[in-house]
């Protein structure tokens, strides 16, 4: 099924004009490990048509995992299609000289912060800023560091995205928003700069190639992927095969410009 959301049925894409699509992962393209096997059959069939990106705000894993992961379900991806919170948290840290920051985060995003930024000591010892990413392996030490620290006026607070949930194929599970409302009632505090979806900074490589008209949007979540696409004047494609309803949808004040079950129905 593919609905138009436009009640005067004009609003479909023009694929003629498009170059670049940017892809959700998790119940765009794959729910959990389980490919979503008309989203993958949709891509492979346009992939020499369009200039493909992957985005996820899901900071648990290394970009490297997610490009392994797409090349197991037969999606030739490459690392630099892939786009992340951790982009322009980086070209932020640098721009505000700050070299020390205690990082709530598992291994692997730790790891990848250190490889993209090298000279960032991540500790709690004098650290300029608390950054949170989504941990799979929280502690309670670390939240009782990373609170104590965030009593210390002069120490920043970064997040690397907003979702509240993280899909599962049991369920949703806590993610970093749900993490900040924990934060928010032990210590007062907001972060200063979320850098994940809806934040358009996540898009600024696809800004310097191609001009809004020529990129689409794909994903599953109004909250973070629709509000991307609106906050940076793009086509945005709604798939029910993850989080929203259609009812939901629906109810939306600025509709998606096309509302389809999966990518591989919407895809020409």
């Amino acid at each position: 099924m593919q609905t138009n959301a436009s009640p005067d049925n004009t609003s479909a894409i023009d694929w003629s004009e498009k170059r670049c699509v940017v892809l959700d992962l998790d119940g765009t393209v794959y729910l959990g490990s389980i490919p979503i096997a008309p989203a993958v059959a949709g891509i492979l069939r346009n992939w020499e048509r369009f200039d493909f990106r992957f985005l996820s705000n899901n900071t648990s894993h290394s970009p490297a995992t997610y490009v392994d992961k797409l090349n197991r379900m037969g999606i030739p991806a490459r690392l630099e299609q892939f786009l992340a919170p951790t982009t322009p948290l980086v070209d932020f840290l640098v721009e505000e000289g700050i070299k020390r920051a205690y990082v709530v985060g598992n291994t692997a995003f730790r790891a990848d912060l250190a490889r993209r930024m090298p000279e960032l000591v991540q500790t709690e010892e004098e650290a300029q800023c608390v950054i949170l990413a989504y941990d799979t392996e929280l502690t309670y030490e670390k939240l009782a560091r990373s609170a104590l620290l965030l009593q210390k006026p002069k120490v920043r607070f970064f997040a690397t995205h907003p979702d509240l949930v993280c899909p599962s194929p049991e369920g949703p599970l806590p993610d970093v928003g749900s993490f900040l409302g924990l934060y928010e009632i032990a210590t007062g505090r907001r972060p200063e700069k979320i850098f994940g979806k809806p934040n358009t900074e996540v898009l600024e490589p696809l800004f310097r190639l191609y001009p809004p008209s020529a990129l689409v949007m794909a994903g599953d979540r109004l909250s973070t992927d629709k509000r991307l696409a609106e906050n940076a004047g793009i086509d945005f494609i709604l798939v029910l095969s993850g989080e929203a309803t259609l009812e939901e949808a629906l109810l939306e004040q600025r509709k998606p410009t096309v509302i389809a079950e999966t990518l591989g129905s919407v895809l020409p």
